[in-house]
């Protein structure tokens, strides 16, 4: 959604394009389904806390590419980002959503904020942990100094789907979770179901999928 016309000055236009389009891409971090490791990005704030964060806006893409820079020149997949108020909890990876997964596979959990984006893939990777997995779910505040907590841990979003986390690396202290090598069973089983789910060959919840005629 872009918007166009004869502005001059700050002010919401007048006027607006909307564009939808689809192309096939390959894995949004480099080797796709493979732990990954990411650096705590503690000297940048990602999006204001009652900003735009929320939204899914060209602005909130731009505050990320330096961080991503650091991230990528260090031989990371990308930055983690802490709340923009205390820098005590965890906010987003990158342009993804970050989840964990309790040691005995029996809980899930994804940080809650103001200013992360309610990611579809987020809540459909929350409804398939509780209800075909028995799995207890919760949306709260995961402070950066509780990572212990977590057998395994991954970024979840529309073009990462599900990424396995290898590691993170906070104040010069590298926290690795299952494995630096090897992707997680749970976390496993959550991709394998919702990818199953998008091509067709694992039965959706009830509706999840619309059929869209073209004519």
């Amino acid at each position: 959604l872009i918007g166009v016309g004869p502005n001059i000055g700050v002010a919401p236009a007048k006027e607006y394009i909307f564009d939808v389009f689809a192309m096939p891409v390959g894995p949004y971090f480099k080797g796709g389904m493979v732990p990954t490791k990411f650096i705590v990005a503690d000297q940048f704030d990602r999006a204001a806390h009652y900003g735009t964060g929320q939204s899914k806006v060209g602005g909130n893409y731009a505050a990320s590419l330096q961080a991503g820079k650091f991230a990528h020149e260090h031989g990371y997949g990308d930055a983690i980002y802490l709340d923009p108020i205390e820098h005590k909890y965890i906010e987003e990876v990158g342009s993804a959503n970050f989840f964990g997964i309790s040691k005995d596979g029996k809980t899930l959990k994804t940080p809650k904020s103001a200013s992360i984006l309610p990611s579809i893939t987020k809540y459909s990777i929350l409804a398939l942990a509780h209800d075909r997995f028995g799995m207890t779910t919760e949306e709260t505040k995961i402070a950066i100094t509780d990572l212990d907590q977590f057998g395994e841990a991954g970024a979840c979003g529309t073009a990462a789907v599900i990424t396995p986390i290898a590691s993170i690396t906070y104040e010069d202290h590298e926290h690795v979770f299952y494995s630096e090598t090897k992707v997680g069973p749970y976390t496993q089983k959550l991709y394998d179901e919702l990818t199953g789910i998008q091509f067709g060959d694992v039965p959706a919840p009830e509706g999840w999928v619309v059929d869209v005629p073209f004519n």
